[in-house]
């Protein structure tokens, strides 16, 4: 035997053994797995059983988010922490599914960042159904046709959107969670193109604003074509051929099966928009939590201060600020406003108590997990 026989041969020995353990450990988790199922379907039992199957309430958002908290304080790598957590996030789907497949609704259509956030948020296995309106999406919430909602309320390059500010004053409907999404744009492409060839680009308005400096660069020649939303543009490039591209999301990828010649090609690579989940019900504390209130308030000199006072009277802090035109007779400004802390904890009770007592119609929104993931 040569000695790169031998060094084969000694190679091979090595792989064998690892291969082994593997296929161990892989047997070891499948069967964890499936015994981490089976005691979600007697959880669900158990809720059945003393709330009934009507009242019974299946998705905590507050006890997800101190799963994956505990998976993320306790991994010890390799694996990054968000990767290990990820991963939780899709075992806690699928035995969710086994207890209550949730519905979810969002704004359409499919392929956008808001469905990214939906399966970020609650896994592969959520039954998601894309709407034409926001406010359709907060219909079908508040009237119990869907679970949950994932509306976007603000992002990086947009600040808050407007119209969520709006529909959270008209629809009885309560914050359960949110999702921070990076929003990043790739350049997707049909499974065989050569991407030195490509003559027409589609994509959203919008999207070619976020990544004109790089097309610019490397596509100074392709006509832009703009389309109603990134979706439909993964769409056109199935029709178009070869010699057409789109820009689009991970999620628009992978349901138009194209692939992502060239990632992140955004010009501002930090991105985040921020979506809340809209439900039906009060959430406990989870130990790490935001409140988001409504305010409607006679616009008057000192208004803001009169209004921001009782929180720093009591180290509150507010994560986020936005003012609307208000929307009621005899009411001038709206101002929404997100703070760390549950209302369940003594010194939010006393803020939300303050404030009632004022010159202000307050409506609490909810109040929920922080983002994890």
């Amino acid at each position: 035997m040569s000695s790169d026989e031998q060094k084969t041969s000694v190679q091979e020995d090595a792989l064998r053994v690892l291969r082994d353990q593997i296929d161990s450990i892989d047997l070891q988790v499948q069967q964890l797995i499936n015994q981490r199922a089976r005691c979600a379907q007697q959880v669900a039992e158990v809720k059945q059983q003393f709330q009934g199957a009507q009242q019974a309430v299946f998705y905590r958002p507050e006890r997800e988010a101190q799963v994956l908290r505990s998976v993320m304080a306790r991994n010890e790598g390799p694996l990054p922490d968000q990767e290990m957590a990820r991963l939780f996030r899709e075992i806690m789907s699928v035995c969710l599914a086994l207890e209550q497949p949730l519905h979810v609704v969002f704004l359409g259509p499919v392929g956008t960042f808001t469905q990214q956030a939906v399966l970020k948020h609650f896994g592969h296995a959520v039954k998601g159904a894309p709407l034409e309106t926001l406010d359709q999406v907060f219909r079908d919430v508040e009237s119990g046709a869907a679970h949950y909602g994932v509306v976007p309320i603000e992002s990086a390059n947009e600040g808050a959107v407007s119209r969520t500010l709006d529909l959270f004053s008209r629809f009885d409907v309560s914050i359960c969670g949110e999702v921070e999404l990076q929003t990043h744009y790739h350049l997707l492409t049909g499974q065989n193109a050569d991407v030195s060839k490509i003559k027409r680009i589609y994509a959203h308005q919008f999207a070619f604003s976020q990544c004109h400096h790089w097309l610019d660069a490397r596509y100074p020649d392709a006509e832009r074509i703009a389309v109603v939303s990134n979706a439909e543009a993964a769409d056109m490039v199935i029709a178009a051929g070869d010699v057409a591209a789109a820009i689009g999301s991970d999620i628009a990828a992978e349901l138009f099966d194209l692939v992502v010649a060239e990632r992140n090609i955004e010009d501002q690579l930090d991105s985040v928009t921020r979506y809340l989940i809209i439900g039906n019900q009060d959430v406990s504390p989870s130990g790490q939590d935001k409140t988001s209130i409504l305010l409607l308030a006679h616009d008057k000199p000192g208004v803001l201060y009169d209004l921001l006072e009782p929180f720093r009277r009591r180290d509150i802090s507010l994560t986020r600020l936005e003012t609307r035109s208000g929307t009621k007779a005899g009411w001038d400004t709206l101002f929404y406003i997100d703070f760390e802390g549950h209302r369940d904890d003594p010194e939010v009770q006393q803020l939300l108590e303050e404030l009632e007592k004022g010159t202000v119609e307050l409506k609490q929104l909810g109040s929920y997990p922080k983002a994890v993931l």
